[in-house]
């Protein structure tokens, strides 16, 4: 790694000279003399580490975490609790280092923890393959666009949901600005999308449909109807989940849903600032070859002993570009590694009771809420899981950075992506949250409502 050695004066001189120049300033010629700093940076003098290590932690004081106030924050980012094997696992040096396994000569061990994390993955969706994971939540939906182009060969309409996550949603046109398809949002102003929308808006070139169930509100859709409309039009249906919320739901496959798609920062994966967190996609055995990342499947060796092997591996450095599905260079191991041992950890019971959980608790901060003056539930009568909105008076900007200074992280202002919402924001609970948290919500709301 030559560009840790330092260059001796002699050695400066020899590359100068090499290039034909006398300094180092005689590189800068061609810049304008207007253009030219022509002083010296304004650089606080150098701190010991002690000072240094100070400063930092002052500065990152300044941060508030889900931890240091009560946390109601959702939107595709929740803070389930995780256990504490998930880390005692997960940060085991051979897999905590590992890099990732798209050489074939990946280790055993981390094929291994790969094909579970797909096995579970399947048995959370019903589907019958999920690729080695993706970067997050929206470039999962992305990729399932992708390949729905691809097995469709079609160049029309995306259809997509105005209930889908906005960021998703802008990650999906980011990727196919330039591939002469049409993205086509469709406008969900109750709260969900309506099947006659979509049968009224799909035809013989469409693409793909994408609903989000529970969707961005925290609403269910209607995940049959949708899908029948869809798919009588020939054109794929992606259904982006909650993999915490399929403890009491159907699973995709039961909805008759091609591909499905999740973030999986829920499975065992701590709140982080921007992530990148997980992203699960799984799908019909048929559309196999038009998956993005990597498959690992098992096998045996000659000596008859199980073992484990990248089955399929469709990257541009191992295939013909033009048939590569896929240029990722990491496939998020860890947190891949992560959400295999929370759902190991948990099993299908403590799934389960963990959605439960949320159920019994947002709805019961749904109702007290729902009861301070002024206070309404935004879409009132729309199933729930763990998330639903609320609308106040006043501006909700200024509400939610009240609450904060009163200690909660009360949700998110649906006004940054939906103007028409604005004085609404959403709140998610999950099971760690308390009765006394809730209450202590209410209270403080009211304080500032008053």
């Amino acid at each position: 790694m030559s560009e840790y050695v330092l260059n001796t004066p002699e050695d400066q001189a020899a590359m100068l000279a090499r290039i034909g120049v006398s300094s180092i300033e005689d590189l800068f010629t061609p810049i304008p003399l207007e253009l030219r700093l022509g002083r010296p940076l304004h650089i606080p003098p150098a701190l010991s580490e002690v000072e240094l290590s100070h400063h930092m932690h002052t500065l990152a004081n300044r941060n508030q975490s889900a931890s240091s106030a009560v946390c109601f924050l959702g939107g595709g980012a929740y803070d389930h609790f995780i256990p504490s094997v998930v880390d005692a696992i997960a940060g085991r040096s051979e897999f905590y280092t590992a890099y990732t396994p798209y050489q074939a000569e990946a280790s055993q061990g981390t094929l291994q923890a790969i094909f579970e994390y797909q096995t579970l993955m399947c048995q959370l969706t019903g589907l019958d393959v999920a690729n080695a994971s993706l970067y997050e939540g929206g470039s999962a939906v992305a990729e399932a666009v992708l390949m729905a182009m691809g097995i469709t060969g079609r160049s029309g309409d995306i259809l997509l949901a105005e209930s889908v996550h906005p960021e998703y949603r802008q990650v999906v046109e980011t990727y196919t600005a330039n591939l002469g398809c049409r993205v086509v949002t469709l406008p969900t102003p109750e709260g969900f999308l309506n099947p006659d929308d979509v049968a009224a808006a799909v035809n013989d070139q469409t693409i793909c449909v994408v609903a989000q169930s529970p969707n961005f509100f925290g609403h269910l859709e209607e995940l049959h109807a949708i899908g029948a409309v869809t798919q009588k039009a020939g054109a794929i249906f992606i259904h982006s989940f909650d993999p915490i919320s399929v403890g009491l739901m159907k699973r995709s496959a039961d909805y008759g849903v091609d591909i499905a798609v999740a973030e999986g920062q829920g499975l065992g994966t701590p709140l982080g600032f921007g992530g990148p967190y997980l992203g699960i996609l799984a799908c019909r055995k048929e559309y196999v070859r038009k998956i993005p990342g990597r498959l690992v499947g098992q096998t045996v060796d000659r000596h008859g002993k199980r073992c484990w092997t990248l089955t399929l591996q469709p990257r541009e450095q191992h295939i013909a570009r033009a048939k590569a599905t896929s240029n990722i260079c990491t496939n998020q191991g860890l947190f891949a590694l992560r959400a295999a041992v929370y759902l190991t950890a948990l099993g299908p019971q403590g799934l389960r009771e963990t959605a439960e959980l949320c159920l019994r608790k947002a709805h019961y901060a749904a109702r007290k809420l729902g009861q301070l003056d002024g206070v309404a539930l935004r879409f009132p009568g729309r199933p729930f899981v763990k998330e639903f909105a609320v609308q106040v008076p006043g501006n909700v900007e200024s509400l939610l950075g009240q609450l904060r200074g009163l200690g909660y992280h009360a949700g998110l202002s649906l006004g940054r992506w939906y103007p028409a919402f604005r004085d609404s924001f959403s709140v998610a609970v999950t099971e760690q949250r308390t009765k006394s948290e809730i209450d202590g919500l209410a209270q403080a709301m009211q304080s500032r409502l008053a």
